[in-house]
C-alpha cells in the first residue's frame, strides 16, 4: 500500500455583517450544529472563489474550464491549429471527438453538453490535435479516453470530475472542503433600506424603492484537506506541478472570499488564525471544538482560537497522533506548530510536503 500524506488547513476568520452565500430565498445560509443556529458558507461557494483566485497566480495552461460549452472550447483549439476549417466544421469535429468518450450534445441545445463538464486547457488542446490527426474509430476512442484521463488541470485534479455517462473519464477529487460554520450561535438580521429617485419632484419626495436585505456576522471555522499522495498521481507525478498546486490551494483557501452581496457589505477580512498540518494517518476536521457554541460579550475570535487549540491538543493525546509537521499563522496557536507569516508558510510548508511525498 502506498504511503499516505494529508495536508489539513484550518482557518478561524471573523466576517463582518454580510451575506456571502444565500439560499433560494435570498437569506444567508445557516446550519444547526450543537443545537444552535450557525452562520454557514457552502463549500461550493468558497471553492468557486478559490478557482477565481487560481486565475491570478497560475497560467491558463495549468487550469480547467467547467462549462456547457466544451464543444466550442475544443473547436477554438482546432481553429488555432488549422485555418483549413470553418467554425461549423470545427464544431462538428469537436462533437465527434467528445462523442467517443460518451459526452453527448444536449437534446435542448446541440451546441452545449448535457451537463457541466470539467475540461483542462491541455485536454482541450490534445482533443483538437486528435481531431486533426484523423485516426480510425477504434484508435480514436482509445486516444480520446486516454487524453481525458491525463493532463489534468490543477483545479480539475483538486476538485474532481464526475461523468455519469462514462465513469472511465472520471477524476477523483484530491481535495475536500468543508462548509464553513460560525463558532457561535447567530441570529439573522434585516437591513431596511430606501433608495431615492434623483429626478423626483418635491411633490413626490418619497423613496423610489424600499426593500430589505438579510444578513449576519460571524466568526467562522473553515477546514479543507488535500490527499497529497492522490494529487501527486493526478498531476502525473510532476513534483513542480504538485508544488504549485499546493501553494495556490493554500493561498486561495486562506485569502479568497465569496462574492455574495459584497457591493453592499464589503466583507473583505483576513483570517485571524491559520494552521496547516501534515498527517500520515488520516485527515482531521476539528470543527467539534465548537459543538458547544462559544459564548462571549467581548468578541469570538480569541475564545474560538483558544478553544480550537485546546481541542486539537486533546485530540492528539487521546484519539490520534500529532501531525508529522505543523505550521501556524497568527499569534494565537503557538503550541500547535511553527509560527510563520503567510508568505513563509507558502514556501516552507509546501517544500516540506513535496519532500515527504518524494522520499
Amino acid at each position: 500500500m502506498k504511503p499516505k500524506l494529508f495536508m489539513d488547513i484550518h482557518v478561524i476568520q471573523t466576517v463582518p455583517p454580510s451575506c456571502l452565500n444565500r439560499d433560494d430565498t435570498g437569506s444567508p445560509k445557516t446550519a444547526v450544529y450543537g443545537g444552535a443556529r450557525r452562520a454557514r458558507v457552502s463549500s461550493q461557494s468558497w471553492k468557486r472563489a478559490m478557482r477565481l483566485m487560481f486565475n491570478e497566480h497560475l497560467d491558463v495552461s495549468e487550469l480547467s474550464y467547467r462549462t456547457l460549452k466544451i464543444f466550442d472550447l475544443v473547436a477554438d483549439k482546432i481553429l488555432e491549429k488549422s485555418s483549413e476549417y470553418t467554425r461549423e466544421d470545427a464544431l462538428v469535429m469537436a462533437k465527434e471527438m467528445l462523442k467517443k468518450a460518451k459526452v453527448e450534445p444536449s437534446k435542448k441545445d446541440a451546441d452545449k453538453s448535457e451537463a457541466l463538464f470539467f475540461l483542462s486547457d491541455k485536454q482541450a488542446e490534445n482533443l483538437a490535435s486528435l481531431a486533426l490527426e484523423g485516426l480510425d474509430d477504434k484508435e480514436t476512442t482509445k486516444a480520446v479516453v486516454q487524453t481525458l484521463k491525463a493532463n489534468n488541470g490543477v483545479d480539475l485534479a483538486l476538485f474532481g470530475r464526475m461523468v455519469a455517462s462514462n465513469p472511465d473519464i472520471n477524476c477523483d477529487a484530491s481535495a475536500q472542503v468543508a462548509h464553513a460554520i460560525s463558532t457561535h450561535r447567530i441570529e439573522n438580521e434585516y437591513d431596511y433600506f430606501t433608495a431615492v429617485d434623483d429626478l423626483s419632484t418635491e411633490e413626490h419626495a418619497g423613496a423610489g424603492m424600499i426593500g430589505t436585505v438579510e444578513y449576519n456576522s460571524a466568526t467562522l471555522y473553515r477546514y479543507a484537506t488535500v490527499a497529497v499522495h492522490e494529487l501527486f498521481v493526478q498531476l502525473s507525478k510532476d513534483s513542480s506541478a504538485l508544488e504549485r498546486a499546493l501553494r495556490e490551494f493554500i493561498r486561495a483557501f486562506v485569502l479568497s472570499m465569496p462574492s455574495g452581496k459584497q457591493n453592499t457589505f464589503a466583507a473583505h477580512t483576513l483570517p485571524y488564525a491559520v494552521m496547516v498540518s501534515l498527517r500520515s494517518d488520516r485527515p482531521l476536521n476539528l470543527v467539534d471544538a465548537f459543538e458547544k457554541p462559544i459564548k462571549s460579550t467581548e468578541g469570538f475570535t480569541l475564545p474560538s482560537a483558544e478553544e480550537f487549540a485546546k481541542h486539537a491538543m486533546k485530540s492528539y493525546s487521546e484519539f490520534c497522533t500529532k501531525p508529522v509537521s505543523s505550521y501556524t499563522v497568527g499569534e494565537f496557536l503557538p503550541e500547535l506548530g511553527k509560527k510563520l507569516n503567510l508568505d513563509e508558510l507558502l514556501i516552507e510548508a509546501v517544500k516540506d510536503t513535496v519532500e515527504r511525498i518524494m522520499s
